[in-house]
C-alpha cells in the first residue's frame, strides 16, 4: 500500500481541531507568476482559475462553513482595459463551468461588492448560479467582485444612518448589519498569497480580530497543501482578544 500524501497527513491534522468558521483569501501574484515564465498575465489569471477550484473543493472537503474569495476589487477598474476585460471573460466562464460542481457539492455561491458596475454577461451568469445554488446548505463561497472594504464602510454608514434616522443612533452592530458581509460567519483566518505583507482594502471592518496569514506562494501555485497548512497554523496560535494569555485556553503546540 503506498504511502500517505502530505495532502492527506495535513488533511487529518486539521480535521481533527476546531475549524476557522470564515476562511478569506487575497489571491494575489497571477500576473508575476505569468511574467517570470515569460507569459501574458492573462495566463497567470487563467492558472489562478485552477487555484480557485482546488482551494474551493478542498475547503468544502475539510469542513470550512465560508471561503470568501478576493476576485477583483474596486481599484482593479483601473488597470489595462484588456486585462479587465480578459478578467471578465474569465469570471464568466468560471461560473459557467462550475456551476453543476457547486451544486453537486451543495455549496452557495454569494457576492458582495459594486456588482453593479459588472458587464452584463457576467452579472447574468453570477446572478443565475446564486440563484440556484440559493437553498444549498453546505459551504458558502463568497466572491468579492468590485470590492473595496473603505467602501463597503462608507455604504454601510449611509444605510446605517438613513435606517436609525440620526448619527448618534448608529453603533458597531448598526453598521455591521449593513455590511455586503451581514449573514456570513465572523472572519477567523485571512490569507494573502503571492508575498505583500498588506490587506488591500480587503474586509477592513471584519479583519478586526482575524489571524492573518501572508503566504510567498504566488496564487497559480497555491493549492491544498498551502490552504491546509494555513489553517494548521492557523489552529496552534492562542486567540486573546484583548484577554490575557492566562485568561484563555492554551494554544495548540
Amino acid at each position: 500500500m503506498a504511502g500517505r500524501s502530505l495532502v492527506d497527513e495535513l488533511r487529518e491534522r486539521v480535521q481533527s481541531r476546531p475549524l476557522p468558521r470564515h476562511v478569506a483569501i487575497i489571491m494575489d501574484g497571477n500576473g508575476r507568476w505569468a511574467e517570470a515564465r515569460g507569459l501574458q498575465r492573462i495566463a497567470g489569471h487563467r492558472e489562478g482559475s485552477e487555484s480557485v477550484r482546488a482551494v474551493t473543493r478542498e475547503a468544502r472537503r475539510i469542513g470550512v462553513p465560508a471561503l470568501t474569495l478576493y476576485a477583483f476589487s474596486a481599484q482593479n477598474w483601473a488597470r489595462p482595459a484588456e486585462e479587465v476585460s480578459a478578467l471578465m471573460e474569465l469570471l464568466a466562464e468560471y461560473l459557467a463551468s462550475e456551476h453543476d460542481e457547486i451544486m453537486r457539492n451543495g455549496i452557495r455561491l454569494n457576492a458582495i461588492g459594486d456588482l453593479a458596475r459588472l458587464p452584463t454577461f457576467v452579472r447574468a451568469g453570477l446572478e443565475a448560479v446564486m440563484a440556484d445554488s440559493r437553498g444549498n446548505s453546505g459551504m458558502v463561497l463568497t466572491l468579492a467582485l468590485s470590492y473595496g472594504g473603505q467602501e463597503e464602510i462608507a455604504q454601510a454608514a449611509r444605510r446605517a444612518a438613513r435606517k436609525a434616522g440620526s448619527p448618534e443612533a448608529v453603533d458597531g452592530a448598526t453598521l455591521e448589519a449593513e455590511l455586503w458581509t451581514a449573514g456570513l460567519p465572523e472572519l477567523d483566518l485571512l490569507v494573502r498569497t503571492g508575498g505583500e505583507r498588506r490587506i488591500s482594502n480587503f474586509l477592513l471592518w471584519q479583519a478586526a480580530y482575524a489571524e492573518l496569514c501572508f503566504s510567498d506562494v504566488h496564487w497559480p501555485d497555491f493549492r491544498e497543501v498551502e490552504l491546509l497548512t494555513a489553517i494548521a497554523d492557523f489552529q496552534t496560535r492562542q486567540r486573546r482578544f484583548g484577554l490575557t494569555g492566562a485568561q484563555v485556553a492554551p494554544r495548540i503546540e
